[in-house]
């Protein structure tokens, strides 16, 4: 379970146990011949070998198999079943402390700002050539006076919900207070490479040969062994509908693919083996590669514009009252964008706002509540599709509970970049049992779900696992 405490503010989330939940599990057949003389890594299953479109390199990676055993009375004869169980690595939720500290932050503003946000003005200090102090009067610019005016309707909701369910996490020992021997050991942690590009593959693909033009069924990820081409990976979806986890290889580099899962990895010029499936969701998610100034000056990450946003195909993926949900920055702009534009083109109601609010693991915000520039929190729009004509919607018999608004998700974020909390839990007792559900611009997998974008394998890389050893 990844809620923790559900209280009426909100939930309190533990990720890392929602990702360790999921059946983690590789069953590998090998001879028993073989296996008292051969180490287990020279055992292969659900290879997924792409011919070379380009050498972005490789990473090794150290496996050590369970000696679990299980015999195999299928058609494979004589075969035993090593099963190798995977976690995901804790210290990548590692959140210690806050990455500006209260102290510092106060520190800050005191030496180098006065701020008055009714007027608009914003005094700083400067030290001129002859030593002198000067005061320059700089205006603050309209976003900034919408970010001032949004802030300060929601701090309340924001510092209230939280500590409520801070309080109850600590009171729990899910959370624990940061002591000095804790802080002192706290290492910076390395991070995996990004040794496989998937962004620059995907962008690659759209100049293979009638990638365009080819409708094909989805492609299943069987028990035995196999082999395709770069051509059915980028024409189709993938799925794993077994019940314990597949390993495929791309590029040299493994990922892992959960239990009851699919996906399909391409740009959004490619999304037609999506549509081609024919299949409409119940619930929606999506964290758009929003634009910003960081991101246009870093250059390491790729955004879309608010016309190319518009023009996902919402409209032929939604089931009738499908739930929609997007991830928006704390840019005005975007907001706007979404409630104002977005969700009427696709004809979506808006139904609800909740926020995401980031702690480290003893309970603090990751950023000061009031700092002029990051906050600890993000915003989530939730909408449903509007139908202009009655229609008979799935077990339309199976009541679900109306939306509330102004809810918290409380949560240690991962240290990976956009890495976001999951929904599956919190969202359950407002859709269907049976709810198909899809999320766009995904970056990992989710047992239930249809999984969408360039870089949706990137958090199953093996390299964020760590392989058990039994104790047997």
């Amino acid at each position: 379970m990844s809620v923790v405490h559900q209280l009426s503010p909100g939930w309190l989330l533990d990720h890392l146990s929602f990702i360790n939940n999921i059946n983690y599990q590789l069953h590998q057949h090998h001879e028993p011949c073989c296996s008292k003389n051969e180490p287990t890594s020279s055992v292969h299953f659900d290879f997924l070998q792409m011919d070379s479109l380009i050498s972005l390199g490789t990473s090794a990676t150290v496996i050590a198999f369970d000696s679990t055993t299980k015999p195999d009375n299928d058609a494979r004869g004589n075969c035993e079943i090593f099963i190798q169980r995977y976690v995901f690595r804790s210290e990548l939720f590692n959140v210690t402390k806050p990455y500006i500290t209260p102290v510092v932050h106060k520190e800050c503003q005191q030496r180098n700002e006065k701020e008055d946000p009714m007027d608009g003005i914003k005094e700083e200090n400067r030290i001129s050539i002859i030593g002198k102090k000067r005061k320059r009067c700089v205006v603050f610019n309209q976003g900034e006076l919408d970010a001032m005016e949004y802030h300060t309707k929601i701090r309340g909701l924001i510092l209230d919900g939280s500590s409520e369910l801070i309080q109850e996490g600590l009171k729990s020992g899910f959370l624990h207070p940061l002591s000095e021997k804790w802080d002192k050991c706290s290492e910076p942690i390395t991070l995996p490479l990004d040794t496989c590009n998937l962004s620059e593959l995907c962008t690659m693909a759209k100049h293979l040969p009638s990638l365009n033009e080819v409708d094909l069924q989805a492609l299943q990820l069987m028990e035995e062994d196999m082999s395709v081409t770069e051509q059915d990976l980028f024409s189709r979806v993938v799925e794993n509908n077994s019940s314990f986890t597949k390993m495929i290889t791309l590029m040299g580099q493994k990922y892992l693919v959960p239990p009851k899962s699919s996906f399909l990895l391409s740009d959004i010029s490619c999304m037609h083996p999506l549509l081609n499936c024919r299949k409409t969701y119940d619930v929606i998610v999506m964290d758009p590669p929003w634009q910003n100034k960081s991101v246009k000056r870093s250059n390491r990450y790729s955004y879309l514009s608010p016309l190319q946003i518009k023009q996902i195909p919402i409209p032929k993926l939604a089931a009738p009252n499908c739930l929609i949900i997007t991830w928006v920055t704390n840019r005005q702009k975007h907001l706007r964008f979404v409630k104002e534009e977005l969700y009427p083109s696709w004809s979506v109601e808006i139904v609800a706002e909740w926020h995401w609010v980031k702690i480290t693991n003893s309970g603090e915000f990751v950023f000061p509540l009031d700092s002029p520039h990051k906050k600890p929190y993000e915003g989530l729009i939730l909408g449903r599709v509007r139908e202009k004509t009655a229609v008979t919607l799935r077990n339309e018999d199976v009541k679900v509970l109306p939306i509330p608004d102004h809810k918290l998700i409380v949560s240690v974020p991962c240290t990976l970049h956009s890495h976001k909390p999951p929904l599956a839990e919190v969202l359950k007792d407002y859709i269907k049992p049976d709810g198909e559900c899809l999320e766009l611009f995904a970056r990992n997998l989710q047992p239930g779900w249809t999984s969408w974008g360039n870089e949706v394998l990137k958090f199953q890389h093996m390299d964020y696992f760590v392989a058990l050893q039994s104790r047997s």
